[in-house]
């Protein structure tokens, strides 16, 4: 073979070589389920970024989790991941359960007026100075905290913190104490801490031990399988509990909370015997993005973001050195170019299918650009869709939530921090 044409050769295959390296094209338009929720926005005349909650399938999810938990467990709904009073209200009747778990004081106070007839856990140890924010500005509601309000402690110190402000008030605090059973976020680390925060709460007037929390999502996060790690934390659970029911004798509560899982982990559960007696979980009756778990393939997303297109255009041009063209050259998928209203939200693209967001340009909270195929079959004033990656504080960006049901909107719920319309 001539050498001229060993070369050519050569540089034909890299070049037929690097045709079969360009990406495909991932583009479509919006599949009838989401041509419906457009159209149920266009007719609500909705034109502003807005956080929509499918209720069909909002329940469907709580059904799936009734159906796991079943009568072995009861359930407590985790309110950061569902952070509406109406919401709220809807997993409480379809559930069930009067159990909360927050997380903000603020919110504590909301619940305390709106839902009176909740059990309350903290699931996370507050300031004292906020706790005492609560009885400051607690509503004249049906709630009575001395019997609904369980706040969380996780180390002697604070214990004697909330001992002294249970002095100040003049009245009971019901407290549980945070356990470490391998997430290594902060409670109890050892049998020893366990019994002086429980020496402090037995010898304080006002203080009332309800019960013990530990928080296990690492199980199904760390390499390896939750096997090992599950059987360690439950071990760990164990014995804390145990530890406390020797010190507490027969002032161990009757009704005692034995707080344990969330989201990723409760349907590990389903089989078995623990040392807790509730699970906690809350996102996964939404199904955001970061939940996209195995242990969570029966449920299904249940909330979207839709925002508008503003603007539309062919290919991809940016600012200064233009690489548009070759983005555009290489990539059938940024063959078109959209800015949303809105934007850099904590959320993936989700339809058209295809769209994604142009790291040489940049993100933006005002104007997002996304660029997609010629497929997408996008202008100005259709709708974009996008999953939250998370709900406990994309929930919160967009005001009132629009309930979709039947092709149509139906209500709009506030979210938490808003005034209820």
């Amino acid at each position: 073979m001539k050498r001229r044409n060993f070369v050519l050769g050569t540089l034909a295959g890299a070049a037929g070589a690097g045709l079969l390296l360009r990406p495909g094209d991932r583009g479509a338009p919006h599949s009838a389920y989401f041509e419906s929720l457009s159209a149920a926005l266009d007719t609500a005349d909705i034109a502003t970024p807005r956080l929509l909650i499918d209720r069909a399938v909002l329940r469907e999810n709580i059904a799936t989790l009734k159906s796991h938990i079943d009568d072995r467990f009861a359930y407590r709904i985790v309110a950061k991941s569902l952070p509406s009073i109406e919401l709220l209200r809807e997993v409480m009747q379809h559930s069930g359960s009067d159990r909360l778990m927050l997380f903000h004081q603020p919110f504590i106070n909301s619940v305390a007026e709106r839902l009176p007839q909740a059990d309350i856990l903290l699931g996370k140890p507050l300031p004292v100075a906020a706790a005492a924010t609560f009885y400051r500005e607690r509503p004249d509601s049906a709630f009575d905290a001395a019997r609904q309000l369980n706040w969380l402690v996780d180390s002697p110190e604070r214990v004697t913190q909330y001992a002294a402000l249970a002095d100040e008030l003049g009245e009971s605090l019901r407290v549980c104490i945070e356990l470490d059973v391998g997430l290594h976020r902060g409670g109890v680390q050892s049998e020893s801490e366990l019994v002086a925060m429980l020496e402090i709460i037995r010898s304080s007037r006002h203080l009332q031990f309800t019960g013990l929390m530990g928080y296990e999502p690492h199980i199904v996060k760390v390499p390896g399988g939750p096997g090992r790690y599950q059987r360690a934390a439950m071990a760990s659970y164990a014995d804390f509990k145990a530890t406390a029911q020797q010190f507490l004798g027969d002032a161990w509560p009757e009704d005692v909370i034995l707080n344990c899982g969330g989201s990723p982990t409760y349907q590990l559960y389903d089989e078995g015997d623990y040392p807790f007696n509730e699970l906690a979980a809350g996102s996964c009756l939404v199904k955001p993005v970061d939940f996209d778990l195995p242990s969570l393939a029966d449920h299904k997303p249940a909330s979207y973001i839709a925002t508008p297109v503003l603007k539309t255009s062919e290919g991809v041009q940016i600012p200064g050195i233009n690489l548009g063209p070759l983005q555009s050259l290489w990539d059938v998928n940024r063959s078109r170019t959209v800015f949303t209203y809105g934007g850099y939200w904590k959320a993936s693209p989700v339809s058209p299918s295809g769209l994604s967001t142009n790291g040489v340009f940049g993100r933006s909270t005002n104007q997002e650009m996304l660029n997609g195929s010629e497929a997408i079959g996008l202008e100005v004033d259709d709708w974009v869709f996008l999953r939250p990656n998370q709900s406990e504080f994309v929930f919160l960006q967009f005001g009132a939530i629009a309930v979709v049901e039947e092709g149509a909107v139906t209500e709009f719920w506030p979210v938490l921090g808003e005034t209820p319309a």
